[in-house]
């Protein structure tokens, strides 16, 4: 939608405000969620000399101000997080009321943005999305990798996929991949110098290898559970990594032990490059889970995505 700022001839003419004001709020709430002038403007596909004109006038008519702005960043006042409660949602359903229309086309189509783990990216949204793209080519994906729990509708995802454990109570969740399992894992070697652990309590004196939940702003902390007892022990090594995979290169360096999921490293295990401890310790627990808002349930293009992601036994 491009923008346009407000002018007086605009003002004469109701029917010309309403347009103008939408495009004024369409703007703002752009604004609002992206906390960037820049972001927003690409994002609506005008410059940020016309967005910054189109608020100001905005601010002029209702006489309020609705944004702080600093050289740094944009951050809503009490009276623009006012606004953006009111009228974001409904603005969302009117767009996704407009996506709703590409039933009525040839071919379904449709932009989707997905957060997900890497993990699951690799493992099941990759293969499907593959697929689904090749069969309906008008249907664009983009994915974001991310560990902890995204507010979908504030970052405008249009779904996201994490454990089922994870998902707010007022989302719609889909399975779409089998119960995961964790695996505590080291070289032979590194076991022989360092000996193994037999309790999760004993892994503070090794060197462990951390994973940095980037977008949660701390480090995950070890899980496990037997006989109903949960314990979450945070470990300390000489590496850090926010991806999966340079754990993996880690702990097959022979550099500490890791906690990955244990098809990633199954092949390792078969072969004896790596060896699984504190098994006991690491019960099955609910897999991965597509997790949408019921307002993207009316598109054609987003119902095929699910069915192609659906888990099935």
């Amino acid at each position: 939608m491009k923008l346009k700022p407000v002018h007086e001839s605009a003002r004469k003419h109701p029917a010309h405000m309403a347009r103008e004001n939408l495009n004024d709020l369409v703007a703002f709430v752009a604004i609002a969620r992206e906390r960037s002038f820049t972001r927003a403007a690409s994002q609506l596909g005008v410059s940020q000399s016309a967005l910054s004109h189109t608020i100001r006038a905005l601010e002029e008519r209702i006489g309020i101000r609705l944004l702080t702005r600093s050289t740094r960043s944009v951050v809503p006042t009490d009276a623009g997080d006012r606004l953006l409660e009111a009228v974001g949602n409904h603005l969302d359903e009117i767009e996704a009321g407009l996506a709703a229309l590409g039933d009525l086309r040839d071919k379904p189509a449709g932009h989707f943005r997905i957060t997900s783990t890497e993990h699951a990216a690799e493992t099941i949204l990759w293969p499907a999305m593959e697929k689904i793209t090749k069969a309906y080519p008008d249907i664009t994906l983009e994915i974001v990798i991310e560990y902890g729990l995204s507010d979908i509708v504030a970052e405008r995802y249009d779904a996201g996929v994490r454990i089922g454990e994870a998902i707010a109570k007022d989302m719609i969740a889909v399975r779409i991949g089998p119960d995961l399992e964790m695996a505590v894992v080291a070289t032979p070697a590194y076991l022989e110098a360092h000996g193994i652990p037999k309790t999760p309590q004993e892994l503070v004196s090794h060197n462990c290898i951390n994973l940095r939940l980037a977008s949660a702003g701390g480090l995950y902390a070890w899980e496990f559970e037997k006989d109903g007892r949960e314990i979450n022990v945070r470990v300390d090594g000489q590496f850090t990594f926010n991806t999966s995979s340079l754990i993996r290169k880690a702990v097959r360096a022979g550099h500490g032990l890791a906690s990955v999921p244990i098809d990633q490293i199954q092949d390792d295990l078969a072969t004896g490059a790596l060896v699984r401890v504190l098994a006991e310790w690491c019960p099955p627990f609910s897999g991965y889970h597509l997790y949408y808002p019921s307002r993207r349930q009316n598109s054609l293009a987003f119902r095929l995505l699910i069915n192609a992601l659906r888990y099935r036994d």
